[in-house]
């Protein structure tokens, strides 16, 4: 059986638990298990020093838009790590950090957590 960690930002703790409802939906035949973390920045540390542990790899979280740059960079890092993990260790990284402008957005915005899921499956059934 694969096993999987999901790593999710619980500094929107209603938006990722809805995240996280709509990933679990998809992995009823893998092996999970969750880590918690503060926010989206710490989601590519915390899958770093798991790489070796699991198949694969899912990241959830959400980042709004507030009034100063911090939504840019803290979006564009985080991809940009996740990313460069996932091509260096060779192992799916599925992608659910959504970034919105406001709150609405973001809670229109769970089934993400679906669709990193369904990315994950497929990396790994191929």
């Amino acid at each position: 059986m694969k096993k999987i960690l999901i790593v999710i930002a619980d500094y929107y703790e209603d938006i990722s638990s809805s995240l996280l409802k709509n990933a679990k939906s998809n992995l009823k035949d893998f092996s999970l298990k969750i880590i918690r973390v503060p926010g989206v920045f710490e989601i590519p540390i915390t899958i770093s020093k798991n790489i070796k542990k699991y198949d694969a790899f899912i990241a959830l979280g959400c980042v709004i838009k507030g009034e100063t740059p911090h939504f840019d960079f803290i979006s564009s890092a985080s991809t940009q790590a996740i990313m460069s993990l996932s091509v260096n260790s060779k192992k799916p990284i599925g992608n659910g950090i959504i970034t919105c402008l406001n709150i609405n957005q973001a809670k229109a915005r769970g089934r993400k957590g679906k669709e990193a899921a369904k990315a994950v499956i497929s990396v790994l059934s191929q």
